[in-house]
């Protein structure tokens, strides 16, 4: 059944199946402490107060799951097609407004991450899609929302049964959407002695130990000696995905 032909009012269970920053320290240190013992008591009792005061490490991903935990809504993967992800997006969005959904329909995302690719002798950073041929959209799921979004122009399903889409959990959404490394934490990690070279070949099994599919099993299917990086197949929504990973991202199985 063709999009164009499912009025967005028909209820979805007749429709087909798609397939906080960093952490401060106290800056503020006692001075001039003189020998009484007085002062000296006011000193530590001073350092003892600042101490108090600084806070520990943000583990910035858990701090945006946080986050997440205050927002309306929940959120669901749809299937579009590979390479229109940002056009479905801006659809989405754009039906939202002219349907008056956006009391239902929140936030529209398409996962990215930086890789390096090296353009014209120079390495340059690229925005690359994490999951090619798939869109996240934050919403409450009602018959007329679900229609709105399905119903959207480049939209082929929602992942899950058809009447009812799973929505994702917060540690999915977390690693799809997370904010990444800072450059500081990168250079500090490209200081970190690399073990090693690894061995790997066309259609080995590896895990990835890294990144937003971190512990997931996947399949080599190209190697780039040069660049010490390898493509693999991770099945995501019981799809193979192409991830580009570095060789220190995965292990042998």
């Amino acid at each position: 059944m063709s999009e164009s032909s499912v009025p967005a009012d028909e209820p979805r269970e007749k429709w087909d199946a798609e397939p906080e920053e960093a952490s401060q320290a106290a800056e503020e240190t006692v001075e001039d402490v003189v020998d009484s013992d007085e002062v000296d008591e006011t000193a530590e009792a001073a350092v003892v107060e600042e101490d108090g005061d600084v806070e520990p490490d943000v583990d910035p991903v858990e701090e945006f799951k946080r986050s997440l935990r205050g927002l309306p809504g929940e959120w669901y993967v749809i299937h579009s097609y590979a390479g229109y992800e940002n056009r479905v997006k801006s659809n989405i969005e754009s039906r939202n407004v002219s349907l008056n959904m956006e009391d239902y329909i929140y936030q529209v995302e398409v996962p990215t991450h930086t890789v390096q690719e090296f353009k014209s002798g120079k390495k340059v950073p690229v925005k690359e899609r994490v999951l090619p041929g798939y869109v996240l959209v934050r919403m409450e799921l009602t018959d007329e929302s679900w229609a709105a979004v399905r119903n959207t122009p480049g939209v082929t399903g929602f992942v899950g049964l058809s009447n009812k889409p799973s929505p994702l959990s917060l540690d999915e959404v977390a690693k799809l959407l997370a904010p990444e490394p800072t450059e500081e934490s990168k250079k500090t990690a490209a200081k970190t002695p690399s073990g090693p070279a690894v061995e790997f070949e066309i259609g080995e099994s590896v895990t990835v130990m890294d990144g937003p599919f971190a512990t997931l099993p996947a399949s080599v299917s190209e190697i780039s000696p040069e660049s010490q990086k390898l493509k693999v197949l991770v099945s995501i929504f019981g799809r193979e995905t192409p991830v580009e990973l570095s060789f220190n991202q995965v292990s042998k199985i």
